[in-house]
């Protein structure tokens, strides 16, 4: 999927502009923050939340471009969950793009319903 995804940007009619490419690939980890194990993830996406979060921060100074691409369902360790690639000028734009687009798309975007490996402790998350 990135690799798709930064070819798409390398076709953008800017991308003479960038200077750099940053990518995120979310995965689901096998333990919770909390040290419990976990033995799948059920996501849920607001997609039109997410359109709006791409179009603002390309807004953003420097910005060539930002894609972002969450997978919906049961997933389990090791599964991809989201992947988010930003193309901009210099570091100081993209990093702070990525970072920020990151954090609001897990605050906003996303439902996650954490189960646990049968025998484990804890919930949902």
């Amino acid at each position: 999927m990135i690799a798709e995804m930064i070819q798409k940007i390398k076709r953008h009619p800017r991308y003479h502009e960038a200077g750099m490419i940053l990518c995120h690939n979310g995965v689901v980890r096998k333990t919770s923050r909390d040290g419990g194990p976990v033995g799948e993830l059920v996501v849920r996406c607001d997609r039109g939340r997410l359109r709006e979060i791409v179009e603002k921060l390309k807004e953003r100074p420097g910005i060539v471009e930002v894609l972002a691409h969450v997978n919906e369902g049961v997933l389990r360790p090791g599964d991809d969950i989201m992947f988010v690639v930003v193309a901009g000028d210099i570091r100081e734009n993209v990093f702070s793009c990525l970072m920020d687009g990151v954090n609001e798309i897990k605050r906003t975007v996303t439902d996650k319903e954490e189960r646990r490996v049968p025998g484990g402790t804890g919930g949902a998350r």
